[in-house]
């Protein structure tokens, strides 16, 4: 992408962010008053110059073509939802007869509704205490009260129950250990801490849990400062960055191990978001290329990258915040490649800062991205976005089964070729043909969506030619939510440094989240046995730790 491209998107963006302030009338009328009688301050000048921002960006968005209220809407403040069905609304009868255009091998696994009703049962809390609790009156082989011939036996599954109770992110505890002295020397004898207790205030344990509420649950210092204190138990926003940053240097040899295996993964997801560092420094950072390099004085945004590798059914995310774009951040990954292998599937959008340079990748475009700019249309050319939406729908339930069937890659693209193939040729005849038989202006707003899906078919297709490619990018676009909520919460990064401390702690966090690995007990496992995950950090990856820490137990007696 040209750098005046970028700036003019940036510039948008900009625009759009400044639409999404909150100006009240009032306040503008006392500007408009005050300027009457004497030059405006700094704080009247920001305000009313996002005023006028505001302005010129609905004026210019209502002026476009097919922009409407909803639209504008969805823009300032986001869509909250983009289903078929909330989209475009079906009636009773197109309802009752929608499932009957899918293929059978679609309605046979699709029907059934999900067990539950939202209400979390005992197996749901693997990380709550467990009493257990013996039958005061009976033991197994008593007589049967109740009929008084039988003995009872012991079930197999107890019954359970669940109590919930309070407590403080970060406990504390005061051991108040006995002093005497004696009357003629003035000795002083105090007694030993219990075993166990270390010398450190802060364990491993306080470091995880202030990095999951920061950086998994994007709770600023400030308000865990806050949390703590109104708990009893105090802990400064200055004590916990202290604690992280020292945290972080014990789990980046894990962290680095993760950048290197997601560097060997079949699949590649990418994308970026916008971040805000207040203090780049005058220094380049010592990863940053020199191409990076020469060119940060230029480049005025910062953003985070979200890269997640799939590979042997396992996933890696990765965060990278700074100058770079997501396909600088990804050229850097995949540097790290071995040799001998081939070049990996990468899912992102058609932006081309996407792409990873010289770096060879089969790429394909995000279905979600194409689609998107059919429900921004939809009040206009409600049909054809109905047609469209519906047809991609059938694709997305026919991936659907191949997850659920377990299929390998090689029979989930036999699939997709058989039930999505004639899908997706019928769509692609039926969109060209709605330009060249005139029937949409080419520059109205379906006419531009019809043009971006055609002009990336074939990557936005690759799913029916290449096996294990992906329909979307919607895991990378669920990855970067971590950012974007923490971006939402504590608007920014002080320095380089903290969003490295920032990225490396994401990048544990959600890698073990999206293994179904508590990422608490992760965090906690690779600071308290450091020693080991230096040496052997492929060892201490989330899908694996446990079996580790198990040999580590059975190898200890031994070694006594």
């Amino acid at each position: 992408m040209s750098r005046r491209k970028h700036r003019l998107r940036q510039r948008r963006a900009e625009r759009r962010e400044a639409a999404r302030k909150e100006l009240p009338l009032a306040e503008l009328v006392g500007i408009a008053e005050r300027a009457k009688s004497s030059p405006i301050t700094e704080a009247d000048y920001a305000t009313l110059k996002a005023a006028l921002e505001t302005l010129a960006f609905l004026t210019q968005e209502l002026a476009a073509k097919g922009t409407t209220i909803d639209r504008l809407r969805r823009m300032l403040f986001g869509g909250s939802t983009e289903k078929t069905d909330q989209v475009v609304p079906r009636s009773e009868d197109e309802a009752s007869n929608g499932n009957e255009r899918a293929s059978g091998a679609i309605d046979e696994s699709r029907d059934s509704k999900r067990p539950g009703h939202g209400r979390n049962g005992a197996a749901a809390y693997p990380g709550a205490k467990k009493v257990r609790v013996p039958h005061v009156d009976l033991c197994a082989g008593t007589v049967c009260p109740d009929c008084e011939k039988g003995k009872v036996y012991a079930l197999a599954e107890p019954a359970q129950l669940v109590r919930v109770q309070g407590m403080a992110p970060l406990g504390a505890t005061i051991y108040e250990c006995e002093r005497l002295r004696c009357n003629l020397c003035g000795e002083v004898f105090t007694a030993k801490a219990p075993e166990g207790v270390g010398d450190e205030k802060y364990d491993a344990t306080a470091a995880a849990m202030i990095a999951l509420l920061k950086y998994g649950a994007g709770l600023p210092f400030h308000r865990i400062e806050k949390l703590q204190a109104g708990l009893g138990i105090p802990l400064p926003a200055a004590t916990q960055w202290e604690i992280v940053w020292g945290a972080s240097k014990l789990v980046a040899a894990a962290n680095d191990e993760l950048i290197r295996q997601a560097a060997q993964s079949e699949l590649v997801h990418n994308d970026d978001t916008t971040a805000r560092i207040l203090d780049l420094g005058s220094a380049p950072t010592e990863e940053e290329p020199a191409s990076v390099e020469d060119e940060r004085d230029e480049r005025t945004g910062i953003f985070t990258t979200a890269i997640v590798a799939e590979t042997s059914g396992r996933r890696i995310a990765l965060f990278f915040t700074g100058a770079r774009h997501a396909g600088e951040n990804l050229a850097d990954v995949l540097a790290r490649r071995a040799g001998g292998l081939g070049a990996p599937i990468q899912m992102c959008d058609a932006l081309s800062r996407n792409l990873p340079g010289e770096l060879q990748t089969i790429v394909a475009n995000c279905i979600s991205h194409a689609r998107r700019r059919f429900v921004d249309v939809v009040n206009d050319f409600p049909d054809e976005c109905r047609h469209l939406l519906e047809t991609l729908g059938q694709v997305y339930k026919i991936d659907a089964v191949a997850r659920e069937r377990s299929l390998s890659p090689g029979e989930r693209l036999a699939l997709h070729q058989a039930e999505s193939g004639p899908l997706m040729d019928g769509l692609e005849k039926w969109l060209r043909s709605l330009l060249s038989e005139h029937k949409i202006e080419p520059n109205s707003g379906l006419g531009e969506a019809i043009g971006y899906m055609l002009k990336h078919w074939t990557k936005l297709t690759l799913f029916l030619r290449v096996p294990g490619a992906p329909l979307d990018n919607n895991v990378c676009e669920r990855a970067l939510k971590k950012a974007i909520l923490h971006r939402k919460n504590a608007l920014f990064y002080k320095t380089q440094n903290g969003a490295h401390v920032g990225d490396t702690f994401m990048s544990l966090i959600h890698t073990a989240e999206l293994n179904r690995e508590n990422p608490f007990d992760y965090l906690v496992a690779l600071q308290r046995h450091y020693d080991h995950v230096v040496v052997d950090p492929g060892a201490w990856m989330p899908w694996n730790y446990r079996e580790t820490l198990a040999r580590l137990v059975e190898a200890a007696p031994a070694s006594r």
